[in-house]
């Protein structure tokens, strides 16, 4: 019962509350170079897969794979737009402020105004890793662990819930992969996509192909 009264949130499920409490009070109890890793990783994450967004782009960057790879950094600034306008609409209060007598492992909650819901940090991690999946399998399941990761970490630290994570996540593959499915359809597109303008013959190959060239 004291349990169920200490993870009630308003607006939140009560669940939510408690896989929470459930993590941080977990995460406590890890080594320091455990804690030390997963407070760095929150951010490395995201940069680590935006790293390798851009090699497969540059590996793309003479195929009909490149609108692909760069409809899908459109689909990440799209997420990423759709996630902030979320948390400035939700105004969902960050769970370290709503428990206080927790320790995080993050230096410091972020303060009001800086809303929860949802995270940010997972909707761009989804978003790259979709983006590069549906142009690369092979690097797009080493970024997927990363990816899952970097969204965990946002938990372990104590700066959001679960569900914040999972809907950043939703937004982030949801997005993008609409994106990268459509956006290179338009004809505007294609039009640059390369290798879909005609070759055209070499200089003098007509006259050698032409009647007399015998």
């Amino acid at each position: 019962m004291g349990m169920a009264i200490e993870t009630r949130i308003e607006n939140v499920p009560d669940v939510a509350g408690g896989w929470y409490r459930a993590i941080v009070e977990w995460a406590a109890t890890t080594p320091e170079f455990v804690q030390g890793f997963m407070a760095h990783f929150t951010e490395l994450g995201v940069v680590l897969l935006a790293g390798m967004w851009a090699l497969t782009a540059w590996r793309a960057r003479r195929s009909r794979a490149l609108t692909r790879v760069l409809a899908g950094g459109v689909g990440v600034v799209l997420a990423y737009g759709l996630s902030e306008w979320s948390k400035t609409y939700l105004d969902a209060e960050r769970p370290c402020r709503t428990f206080p007598d927790l320790t995080i492992v993050a230096s410091a909650c972020p303060p009001t105004g800086d809303w929860s819901f949802p995270s940010n940090h997972s909707t761009i991690a989804a978003a790259l890793v979709v983006a590069i999946l549906l142009v690369s399998r092979r690097t797009g399941l080493l970024a997927l662990p990363v990816g899952l990761l970097a969204g965990f970490s946002r938990v372990f630290v104590g700066v959001h819930y679960p569900h914040d994570v999972v809907a950043g996540f939703l937004i982030g593959a949801v997005a993008t992969a609409i994106v990268v499915t459509l956006l290179p359809r338009l004809p505007l597109i294609r039009a640059f996509q390369p290798g879909t303008r005609e070759a055209r013959p070499a200089p003098g190959s007509a006259a050698r192909g032409g009647p007399g060239s015998r």
